[in-house]
């Protein structure tokens, strides 16, 4: 007497349950850089807001304010021009430290942030600065930098 049974043996569904484990695995790897490419787009949008504000603030103020290394003083914590909504840590992905410099005489400045979907090391940071510059840098700018080297 033979019995007809229907379904899948253990074997089949453990080949089927490990296919979907390596897929799922590759697809979450895509979606991690994918979510450090973002992260990356988004730091630079915010540094050309930025660089956009500081033009309005200089076309108000005639200059870009008091010589400061801080990223909440002078210019960069102005609200009239908007420059403070792009110089707030909290507006930015995690591990996107910004660093910010200006120079009253003669009028520069530069802001930098830390590109957090990168590999630490060569242009892993985004810079802006008074000349028009938008570019990759080696490493954050440091006390007084007003140009994107």
């Amino acid at each position: 007497m033979f019995k007809n049974k229907k379904g899948f043996t253990l074997i089949e569904l453990l080949v089927v349950i490990a296919i979907i484990g390596i897929l799922s695995s590759v697809v979450l790897a895509s979606l991690n850089t994918a979510r450090g490419r973002g992260n990356d787009a988004k730091v630079k949008a915010q540094l050309s807001g930025l660089r956009a504000s500081a033009e309005l603030y200089y076309d108000t103020n005639g200059s870009y304010g008091a010589t400061t290394d801080l990223c909440t003083a002078a210019m960069f914590a102005d609200t009239g021009s908007g420059m403070a909504t792009y110089t707030t840590q909290a507006n930015y992905p995690t591990g996107a430290t910004l660093a910010c410099h200006a120079i009253a005489s003669p009028a520069t400045y530069a802001v930098s942030a830390v590109l957090p979907g990168t590999t630490a090391g060569t242009n892993d940071n985004w810079c802006v600065d008074s000349t028009g510059a938008s570019k990759f840098i080696d490493a954050p700018l440091l006390a007084g930098d007003t140009v994107c080297n």
